[in-house]
C-alpha cells in the first residue's frame, strides 16, 4: 500500500469521527452509544482501506514488458536522382526517369567490407525500373509511371544483400522531340493502313466488275437488271451498250449475236448536209464497211495527220463526247506500240494525253471502265 492510499484512509476516518462526535453531542447520546459509534468508525475505516488499496498484480512489474518502452526508428537515408535515361521497347527512344531513392543498411558481420549504401541503393532501384520500362512502348510514359510507383514502392534488398532500397516521388517522361516523332510515325502508319484498305477495295471492285459483272454480255445484262428490277425495257435498250462494255473489258470484239444491237457508227464532226466531214470530205455510207470520200476512196490512215485520225475515229463511229473514246485511244496506243508505230503513238498521245504506266498488278485492269463512273473524253 502506498503512502497516498494511507493518507486518504486516515483523512476519511478522521472526517467520519468528527461527524459522529458532532452528531453525538447535538443528539445528547447516552453513554453506551459512544462505544458503538467508535466501533462503527473502525469498521468504516477498514472498509475504506480495502477499497483504496489496489489489487495485487499477477506478475510483478519488473518481470513484465514496459509499455512505455519505444523501439528506435531505423535510420533511413535518401538521395534524389533526376533525368536518368531508361530504355523503352523502341530503339533510340529512351524514357527520362527521376525519383527519390531511400535505403536502409542491413546489419552485417564484423568482417564485412565497407560499402557505399547510396550507390548500392540507386543501382538496385534503376535495375528494377529498367526491367519494367524495357518492355513498354515510349508513347505510354504516363501509364508506365504509375506502374513504376507500384514496383518501386516497397523495400527490397539489393543484389549484395547489404541494403534495402525503394523509390518514391517517381517521374517518367519522354523528350518533346521524340514525342513529336512518334506522333508523326503513328499518323503515317494510320495513313498507310487506310491506303492499303482502299487499294484492296479498288482491286476487289475491279475484279468484281471484270471477272464477274462484265464477264460476258449476258452477265452484264443480269447485273444491270438486278439493280433496276422495275426497268425491264431499259435493260433491253442497254443490251448493245453492255455488250460493248463487256467486249472492251475482255479485249474482244462484240459477239456476232449482239452486233445488230450495237448502234451504227455516226461520223463525228459531220455537217448537216449528208454527214460529210467538215475538213476531209470523208462520208459514212450506211451498209458499207469503210468510210468513203466524195470520190469513193478509203481514208489514208498512214499519214498520221489530225484529219486522218478524225476520219479513222469517225469510221468507228466515235463522237467527240463519246465516253469510250479515251478507252479506245488507249487501246490504239498499245496496239501501235506493239507494232512499233511510234508516229501513231505520238499522235495519239498528243491528242488524248500520255497513257499512265501500267503496274504488274493493274496492267490488265487499268483500262476497265465501270458502269458507275464512265471515263470522260477530252475536249476536242
Amino acid at each position: 500500500m502506498s503512502s497516498g492510499h494511507k493518507a486518504m484512509t486516515l483523512f476519511v476516518t478522521v472526517l467520519l469521527g468528527l461527524i459522529l462526535v458532532i452528531l453525538g453531542l447535538c443528539a445528547d447520546w447516552p453513554l453506551w452509544a459512544w462505544p458503538t459509534a467508535v466501533a462503527l468508525l473502525l469498521v468504516i475505516a477498514r472498509g475504506t482501506h480495502r477499497v483504496l488499496t489496489p489489487k495485487r498484480e499477477a506478475f510483478p512489474r519488473e518481470f513484465g514488458p514496459d509499455p512505455d518502452l519505444q523501439f528506435p526508428e531505423p535510420h533511413r537515408q535518401e538521395q534524389r536522382i533526376a533525368h536518368v535515361a531508361l530504355p523503352s521497347s523502341v530503339p533510340d527512344y529512351d524514357f527520362s526517369f527521376s525519383a527519390t531513392v531511400r535505403w536502409l543498411v542491413v546489419d552485417a558481420t564484423h568482417d564485412a567490407p565497407y560499402i557505399n549504401p547510396a550507390g548500392l541503393a540507386v543501382e538496385a532501384v534503376l535495375q528494377r525500373a529498367r526491367a519494367l520500362t524495357a518492355h513498354q512502348s515510349p508513347n505510354r510514359s504516363a501509364f508506365v509511371q504509375y506502374q513504376l510507383d507500384g514496383v518501386l514502392g516497397t523495400m527490397h534488398p539489393d543484389s549484395s544483400g547489404r541494403v534495402m532500397a525503394m523509390a518514391q516521388d517517381v517521374s517518367l517522361g519522354l523528350p518533346e522531340l521524340d514525342r513529336e516523332r512518334l506522333v508523326k510515325l503513328s499518323n503515317v502508319r494510320k495513313d498507310e493502313d487506310v491506303w492499303e484498305h482502299e487499294r484492296n477495295y479498288e482491286r476487289s471492285k475491279r475484279a468484281y466488275l471484270g471477272d464477274d459483272v462484265l464477264k460476258d454480255p449476258g452477265t452484264a445484262v443480269v447485273w444491270w437488271l438486278s439493280r433496276n428490277e422495275q426497268e425491264v425495257e431499259g435493260a433491253v435498250d442497254r443490251i448493245g451498250l453492255l455488250a460493248r462494255l463487256s467486249a472492251a473489258a475482255n479485249n474482244e470484239n462484240v459477239a456476232p449475236v449482239f452486233e445488230h444491237l450495237v448502234s451504227p457508227p455516226v461520223a463525228p464532226y459531220a455537217e448537216a448536209n449528208g454527214g460529210r466531214h467538215a475538213s476531209t470530205g470523208w462520208q459514212w455510207t450506211p451498209g458499207s464497211d469503210t468510210p468513203a470520200s466524195s470520190n469513193g476512196a478509203a481514208p489514208d490512215s498512214s499519214s498520221g495527220s489530225l484529219d486522218s485520225l478524225d476520219s479513222f475515229l469517225a469510221w468507228f463511229g466515235f463522237a467527240p463526247g463519246d465516253p469510250d473514246l479515251v478507252l479506245f485511244a488507249e487501246r490504239l496506243t498499245n496496239l501501235a506500240r506493239a507494232h512499233d508505230k511510234s508516229n501513231v503513238v505520238d499522235e495519239l498521245r498528243r491528242r488524248f494525253g500520255p497513257a499512265q504506266p501500267a503496274t504488274v498488278d493493274d496492267e490488265d485492269d487499268a483500262a476497265t471502265p465501270t458502269p458507275e463512273e464512265p471515263p470522260t473524253a477530252p475536249a476536242s
